[in-house]
C-alpha cells in the first residue's frame, strides 16, 4: 500500500468552496463566513476563539464578513468546545426594590468590564428551591454570587460542590468561601449613638427577620449602642418587621400604642422606614419633632422623602462590584487568601427625620477591619 504525506493546514489556510450554497434568507453558518472570507472553517473558528495563531489581516477580514454576513456563533456549541461560557451567575432572595436593583447593577458593571454576561435570579432561602435554582446554572455559568442570609456556609457548600462561590452576608461564614458582609452591628451602633447624643434615651427599634444575619447584627447594633450609654434593652421597645413597608407601618402602630410612647425609632432598613413614617403621619405626628426616625441602607428615596431620612449608607453599587472582583481575581492576585470575609464599611447619614444636623451630609463612622 503507498504511503500518502499528510500536512495540516497552516492557520490562514484557504479552503476551496464546497458544500452546498447558502440557503436565500437563512442564517447564515461558519462555513458561509469561510467562504466569503476564502478561509477555512477553522481558521473562522480560531478568529471567534481569539486565538493567536490567525494574522491581523485575516482576523479583521474575517470579522468583517462575518458582520456583513451578520454571523454569530452558536454560544452553547462554542463553550462545548471552549469550557468556557464567558457567564456569571447572581442568586439573590428578591429583585425588587432600590437595595437589589443597585446590587445588581455593581454585579453587572464589573462583569462587563471583565468581558462577561449576567444570568440573575430570585431564589428564597429555602434549601429546596436554592438547590433547583443551583441545579439550572450548573454548566451555564462560570461562577456565582449567592445572597442567601438565612443559611450558614457549611449547607451552602453541600449545594454549590466545588463551583466558585462568592457569599453576600451568609448566616455564618465558613471555609473554602470568598464572603462580604456589611458592617451592620457598627452602622446600627453608630445611628443609635446618633439618637442618644441628641437628647433621646427611649428609643424603640423596628428589627428585620429573626433568621436573616443583617437584621440580627443591627438588632445586636441597636442593643450595644444603648449598654454603652447605660440604657437598658426594652423587650417591649423591640417588635420585628420583615423588611417591607407594610410590615414597618403596622409596627410603627404598635409602637404608638404603648405608654409611655419611644421618641425615637431607629428601623432595621428604609423600606419599612419608609412605611414607619407613613404610619407617624397617618397618626398625626410630626416627624422630627414629635418622634425622631431613623433608616438603615441609605436607598436613594431615602433622600426625597418628606423629612429625608436618616439612615446608614451602605454601597450597594460597591457591593456587587467587590463581589465579582472576589470572583475573578484569583487569590494570587489580590493577596486575600480563600475562604476570607471582607467587610463593606457604612457610613452615617444625617438627614432632617432624626431632628439633627439635617444637612445629609456623611459621617464616617469607624467600622471592622476589611478583611478578617
Amino acid at each position: 500500500m503507498r504511503s500518502r504525506n499528510l500536512r495540516q493546514a497552516p492557520p490562514d489556510a484557504k479552503a476551496p468552496p464546497r458544500g452546498r450554497p447558502r440557503r436565500a434568507g437563512g442564517p447564515a453558518t461558519i462555513r458561509d463566513v469561510a467562504r466569503a472570507s476564502d478561509v477555512s472553517i477553522a481558521t473562522v473558528s480560531r478568529v471567534f476563539n481569539d486565538s493567536p495563531l490567525v494574522s491581523e489581516s485575516t482576523r479583521q477580514r474575517v470579522s468583517a464578513t462575518a458582520r456583513r454576513l451578520r454571523y454569530w456563533p452558536n454560544g452553547i456549541a462554542r463553550s462545548l468546545i471552549t469550557n468556557r461560557t464567558h457567564t456569571l451567575g447572581a442568586l439573590l432572595p428578591d429583585l425588587h426594590g432600590e437595595f437589589f436593583s443597585e446590587v445588581i447593577h455593581g454585579i453587572d458593571l464589573a462583569a462587563r468590564e471583565r468581558g462577561f454576561q449576567l444570568l440573575v435570579s430570585r431564589t428564597s432561602s429555602g434549601a429546596s428551591e436554592l438547590t433547583s435554582a443551583l441545579r439550572s446554572m450548573r454548566g451555564r455559568v462560570e461562577g456565582l454570587i449567592l445572597m442567601a442570609p438565612d443559611l450558614d456556609a457549611g449547607a451552602l457548600r453541600q449545594m454549590t460542590g466545588a463551583a466558585r462561590v462568592v457569599l453576600l452576608g451568609p448566616a455564618r461564614p465558613g471555609p473554602g468561601f470568598e464572603t462580604i458582609s456589611i458592617a451592620n452591628l457598627e452602622g446600627a451602633r453608630s445611628v443609635v449613638l446618633h439618637l442618644i447624643g441628641l437628647g433621646h434615651r427611649r428609643i424603640a427599634t423596628i428589627a428585620g427577620p429573626a433568621r436573616n444575619t443583617d437584621a440580627r447584627q443591627r438588632l445586636e447594633g441597636f442593643r450595644a449602642a444603648l449598654a454603652e450609654k447605660g440604657l437598658s434593652a426594652s423587650p417591649e421597645l423591640e417588635l420585628c418587621g420583615d423588611f417591607t413597608e407594610h410590615s414597618g407601618y403596622e409596627a410603627a402602630l404598635a409602637l404608638l400604642n404603648l405608654s409611655p410612647r419611644p421618641t425615637a425609632v431607629f428601623v432595621a432598613n428604609d423600606y419599612m422606614a419608609v412605611g414607619a413614617l407613613g404610619a407617624f403621619h397617618d397618626a398625626g405626628l410630626r416627624v422630627p419633632e414629635d418622634i425622631a426616625l431613623a433608616g438603615f441602607d441609605d436607598i436613594p428615596l431615602a433622600r426625597y422623602l418628606t423629612p429625608p431620612l436618616t439612615t446608614v449608607h451602605v454601597d450597594m453599587l460597591r457591593l456587587g462590584q467587590r463581589a465579582v472582583e472576589r470572583l475573578l481575581d484569583a487569590p494570587s492576585a489580590t493577596g486575600v487568601a480563600a475562604g476570607t470575609t471582607e467587610l463593606l464599611g457604612t457610613t452615617l447619614v444625617v438627614r432632617k427625620s432624626c431632628g439633627g444636623n439635617g444637612t445629609g451630609a456623611r459621617r464616617r463612622e469607624r467600622s471592622e477591619p476589611p478583611v478578617r
